[in-house]
């Protein structure tokens, strides 16, 4: 495509040169620049798209200056929109450096009178999608420091998984106060971690509400459950949920609280909790047109359970929260970068290999109801 007409240049004086050009010539030079912008533009634009075909391209090439005249100034806006909106989008096949695996251990222990499990695996390369490792042959051991009763971890079948059970319905690892120490002993290196039982405060109901339709959302059905923090600060807390059975735990729905709110600065303390924490055990979901869905419907159930935990491990889950949660798109552009969480696992050895992960024991009050009509 020629950038102008045919027809030669004017000839211009010196003067002329310092001064504006012709106006007929100006004009031409100007609709032509125009052009060429636009036309390379669109086809820069969609020269991948399946729907931008050889006619298309050829109308675009061919059309006349007037027709660039009349919607110039609208296709130039379109075109700067669209270079705005979609010029900060690169796919990239970074080549990670490769290292040497880590110890993961996982051990979120309860003082319920039933089977406790420690999961044990090794980390992987950030692109690998399969099962992460399980890592076998460990001795596990678990010491209530205010008793001084000793628990055995025991592997299954080579799974990675390790499981102490009680002796009988009332047997649990501790009561709230007990201190705990956490020992696993992986080939030559010995990891420890310590923690205590805290407390949880007991559900007083669970309730459902009915939502009328507003805005994007149909009429639905909404979960809460009611409890109130015990007095004194810097109690924390990990509430689940569980829907017909199914546990809660996508990013999202990881719901964390400092007493009875949000964070340590919140300074709510002794009172209900606050409704975000409340309501945070209906989980939102669309369906494959993106419908939205009730959170409960009748004939579903909810069981709800309060756990006690540790500072360490309000931030342990609170990173690992602000790491998974990423929706993509144009928020990623504010996101805090990637990076690894923080873990209460230890090498007795301060020269020896590093583990990832976390210990906790907690305190458990739960309460479970169905919504019928």
């Amino acid at each position: 495509m020629k950038l102008f007409s045919n027809s030669p240049p004017a000839k211009l004086s010196m003067n002329s040169c310092l001064s504006s050009p012709p106006a007929p010539l100006q004009m031409e030079r100007g609709d032509s620049l125009l052009k060429s912008f636009l036309t390379n533009s669109i086809l820069c634009f969609f020269k991948t798209s399946k729907s931008f075909n050889l006619k298309s391209q050829r109308f675009f090439k061919r059309a006349p200056l007037s027709f660039w005249r009349g919607v110039g100034g609208e296709v130039l806006i379109f075109i700067l929109s669209l270079l705005f909106l979609t010029s900060c989008e690169t796919i990239i096949n970074p080549d990670l450096e490769q290292t040497d695996p880590l110890l993961v251990v996982d051990a979120w222990l309860t003082n319920q009178p039933k089977e406790q499990i420690i999961k044990l695996t090794e980390t992987q390369p950030y692109f690998d999608n399969t099962t992460p490792p399980p890592v076998s042959s460990a001795t596990i051991l678990l010491k209530n420091e205010t008793n001084g009763r000793v628990f055995i971890f025991s592997e299954e079948a080579s799974t990675g998984l390790y499981k102490w059970i009680p002796s009988s319905v009332l047997d649990s690892i501790g009561k709230s106060g007990d201190e705990f120490l956490l020992s696993v002993i992986v080939g030559m290196d010995e990891f420890t971690s310590s923690s205590k039982l805290g407390r949880a405060p007991t559900i007083d109901s669970i309730s459902f509400t009915y939502e009328k339709p507003s805005g994007f959302f149909p009429e639905h059905y909404l979960g809460e459950f009611w409890a109130t923090d015990n007095p004194g600060t810097g109690d924390t807390y990990w509430i689940k949920a569980w829907k017909n059975d199914t546990l809660l735990l996508k990013p999202s729905e990881i719901n964390i609280a400092y007493d009875a709110g949000f964070t340590e600065g919140g300074n709510i303390d002794g009172v209900a909790f606050i409704p975000p924490i409340r309501q945070a055990i209906s989980p939102f979901e669309f369906d494959d047109n993106g419908n939205f869905i009730s959170p409960y419907a009748f004939g579903d159930s909810v069981y709800v359970e309060i756990h006690s935990i540790n500072k360490q491990a309000f931030n342990f889950l609170f990173q690992v929260t602000i790491q998974t949660d990423r929706p993509g798109g144009f928020a990623e552009l504010f996101a805090a970068p990637f990076s690894n969480v923080s873990t209460n696992i230890v090498n007795t050895n301060p020269n020896g290999k590093k583990a990832v992960g976390f210990f906790n024991v907690g305190v458990v009050r739960g309460k479970g109801r169905k919504l019928v009509e």
